[in-house]
């Protein structure tokens, strides 16, 4: 690669994902490759003009980033421009820490809903890179209650009440599996236990072995303080000390440790919900049916994991082409 001050914006993509190929997986990579051809199709193809991906790097001004995201608000869907903007600045943010450019283009520049539309926070997934830290976090998080419920809401999909809502007897930690019977929930300033939010929301979810490991050892804590096996089971996995254990935790107290991790960690904003939606998008990116995702995350029907993940899926149908020649095979001159 040429000195810093040649460097073009495709070459520059370029050598961020090859330094990413060695952090996440195959799978992972075609999608952010997917994301940054979507701004500079020359990542795909070589031979096709492009602009913006000729541009020496530091020339790149803001102009430019809003540029090239308006040009894709016609073809894709917000989620997807999003998902561009989001990996465009992860590369500027690789440059400038660098110290290859002395600003990042793509700060001041903002993805926003034409009026009318999308008026709710658009729930985000979290980055592998992410994952990985807030992980290590919880595993050094003063309180394990919050910290075992955190791991459950992003490895196991679980909205916040249900995670809340589990009794011991739900778990039956030899198969490896969880059961939502139950979700606590606020309701103003009252807290009550309720069914699950959808008839859907009734379900059966496995445990990933990981955090399994985690529930066994914290179910552990809990009978050295005394609780007998048959005691446990009846209780609340998550009690809320200050009532005896009577009920669960506050859901606040969930809100306020994420907060508290996320800020240690320098992440950017995500909020708990955020954790069950990156459960789903992994799924989906990892080649999961539509229909196993809808079940697992307790969805009404697989038409609302269509919606919430559309942007996902609209990479992953490009990715499908299917040439009729190649299905016929060799064949002679007609």
């Amino acid at each position: 690669m040429g000195s810093p001050e040649a460097i073009t914006v495709r070459e520059w993509a370029s050598r961020w994902l090859e330094g990413k190929a060695q952090e996440v997986r195959p799978r992972t990579l075609a999608l952010y490759l997917q994301d940054l051809g979507h701004a500079i199709p020359s990542l795909k193809d070589p031979k096709t003009p492009d602009p913006f991906g000729s541009l020496r790097l530091q020339a790149v001004q803001p102009s430019h980033i809003r540029g090239v995201l308006e040009g894709l608000k016609g073809r894709y869907s917000l989620r997807t421009v999003r998902a561009v903007r989001q990996r465009l600045h992860q590369v500027f943010e690789e440059a400038l820490a660098l110290e290859v450019i002395a600003r990042n283009p793509v700060d001041p520049v903002k993805v926003r809903a034409p009026k009318g539309e999308g008026q709710g926070k658009a729930a985000r997934a979290l980055e592998p890179h992410e994952v990985s830290a807030f992980l290590k976090a919880l595993d050094h998080h003063k309180d394990p209650r919050t910290a075992l419920a955190l791991r459950l809401c992003l490895a196991c999909g679980l909205r916040r009440g249900e995670v809340l809502g589990l009794k011991w007897e739900d778990l039956d930690l030899e198969a490896g599996i969880l059961t939502v019977r139950r979700a606590w929930t606020e309701n103003g300033k009252e807290l009550l236990l309720t069914a699950p939010k959808t008839a859907k929301g009734r379900r059966t979810v496995p445990i990933p072995h990981q955090t399994l490991q985690r529930v066994k050892a914290y179910r552990e804590m809990w009978l050295r303080q005394g609780f007998s096996p048959e005691e446990l089971q009846g209780r609340w996995v998550f009690p809320n000390l200050e009532a005896d254990g009577s009920r669960p935790i506050h859901p606040h107290s969930l809100n306020k440790a994420l907060e508290r991790i996320r800020k240690a960690l320098g992440l950017p904003q995500f909020r708990l919900h955020d954790l069950r939606h990156t459960y789903g998008s992994f799924l989906l990116a990892n080649g999961a049916p539509v229909e196993l995702v809808s079940e697992r995350m307790g969805h009404a029907n697989p038409n609302i994991t269509l919606a919430v993940y559309r942007h996902l899926l609209e990479e992953e149908r490009r990715g499908w082409v299917l040439d009729p020649e190649d299905v016929a095979g060799p064949r002679g001159e007609a």
